[in-house]
């Protein structure tokens, strides 16, 4: 098999797996050394041992190519293959099969670890009809936030991609921080552009119970917004350590988001788990809209949409409520109805 697809491959599954990072991206650095080279140098490279000496490529890729160029499934991969080969959990099965896509993920034009491209690939491999693309808004620096300028040249990428595609929508969008006084952070023209926006809060997550509340309600009365992203902001686990959820009336914001036909994201991310099932059977109750979102920011995440579709199993969220298990033609009219 072709050696380059096989490391992504074995990559895409140790990201599933939430394997240590350096371990993932060991092997998307040696399929980017050896793509740099003609295949049949690869192959004579492999099978002299030249390979070895290449930047980039270490015992365990080696190995991988090797096999690879002979014609092999490459055993690491098939081991790995066998392993993914069951769902992540075991909750949500009939839900998870209802979801046609995902409305979060990001790219390494922010914070994302990959190209979109193979961004696209993973979520094809994984039957998706529709993945969005939703880097971050240029507010939030650290996250490597997209100007317009740079928002202009993504959806340019996004275009090219779909343009060569067939049966698969990459859907053009955004995670936009809700600022501080409840505006988002973007231009009004660019929000406009997009199929679909995400807001979020990311600062000052400790405010006062009636500043956040006040912060949210901006962005979701914003008629370009879709989504409410991770709505508490809190994280239960994981290597950034643990934070507590942001304090804000969830009536109100609920409230609202059945006013402005907002859906409430399920992030299916397993150190956000947001939100908590209380605020998330609250929202049940209320007549909330949802989206199961994986907040992906490498291709083996795409596949954490299991963890969502489990916590919205087990919390009684109407499947009809979940804007997810729409097509896409109802999806888009949808998402654009109010701009």
């Amino acid at each position: 098999m072709d050696p380059v697809a096989a490391l992504h491959e074995i990559a895409f599954w140790l990201e599933r797996e939430q394997a240590p990072g350096f371990k993932v991206q060991a092997f998307r650095r040696a399929g980017t050394a050896i793509a740099a080279l003609p295949p049949a140098d690869v192959a004579a490279r492999a099978r002299d041992g030249r390979l070895k000496s290449v930047k980039g490529i270490g015992g365990r890729s080696f190995e991988v190519v090797r096999q690879a160029v002979d014609g092999e499934v490459p055993e690491y991969l098939a081991a790995l293959r066998e392993r993914g080969a069951e769902p992540l959990t075991e909750g949500g099965r009939e839900l998870r099969a209802r979801l046609r896509g995902d409305l979060h993920a990001h790219s390494e034009w922010s914070d994302g670890t990959t190209p979109i491209e193979l961004m696209v690939d993973a979520a094809r491999v994984l039957g998706r009809e529709y993945q969005a693309l939703t880097d971050h808004s240029p507010n939030l620096t650290i996250a490597n936030g997209l100007t317009s300028e740079r928002l202009d040249q993504e959806l340019e990428v996004v275009a090219g991609i779909n343009a060569r595609l067939d049966g698969f929508r990459l859907l053009s969008g955004i995670e936009v921080d809700i600022l501080e006084d409840g505006t988002l952070d973007q231009t009004p023209d660019m929000l406009a552009k997009l199929d679909v926006v995400v807001a979020s809060v990311h600062s000052k997550l400790r405010s006062p119970k009636d500043v956040m509340t006040e912060r949210m309600l901006g962005g979701i009365r914003d008629p370009h917004t879709n989504v409410l992203g991770h709505c508490t902001g809190r994280l239960v686990q994981g290597g950034r350590g643990t934070r507590p959820q942001s304090e804000f009336d969830a009536e109100a914001v609920f409230g609202a988001c059945v006013e402005h036909d907002v859906a409430v994201e399920i992030n299916s991310r397993p150190e956000r788990q947001d939100p908590p099932d209380d605020l998330l059977q609250l929202a049940v109750s209320m007549g909330c809209l949802f989206s199961i979102d994986t907040d992906a920011h490498a291709p083996g995440q795409l596949a954490f949409l299991d963890y969502g579709a489990e916590r919205a199993a087990a919390n009684g969220v109407p499947a009809d409520r979940i804007i997810t298990t729409w097509p896409l033609d109802r999806l888009l009219e949808w998402t654009s109805a109010k701009r």
